[in-house]
């Protein structure tokens, strides 16, 4: 639970985040044409590029959802996503092991 808390905290407070809340339109409510203009004069590697995932809606065995986030958003969740995972396996190492039964 406490992951899923840092996360949503961690994209509400994002820089990149912070930018396209001024212009009111997130990077996944945007258009592929409105993508591709915003990345005409960026580097693939630059943390304001925008890059865009399908990924599965739970429930449905053939509904996908388009999710669009800055590289640098990604590399901040994927980093988030990380530290709990390494936050959970370390909590099971100091508990002995031992799933409680």
């Amino acid at each position: 639970m406490r992951f899923v808390t840092i996360v949503a905290f961690a994209l509400a407070v994002c820089p990149a985040v912070a930018a396209y809340g001024q212009s009111g339109v997130s990077p996944s409510d945007m258009s592929p044409s409105q993508i591709k203009a915003h990345n005409a004069g960026l580097d693939p590697a630059d943390p304001n590029y925008i890059k865009c995932r399908k990924s599965e809606v739970m429930g449905s065995l053939v509904k996908k959802q388009r999710v669009c986030r800055t590289i640098g958003q990604w590399k901040e969740t994927s980093a988030l996503g990380n530290e709990g995972s390494r936050e959970m396996v370390e909590g099971f190492a100091r508990s002995g092991g031992s799933n409680g039964n």
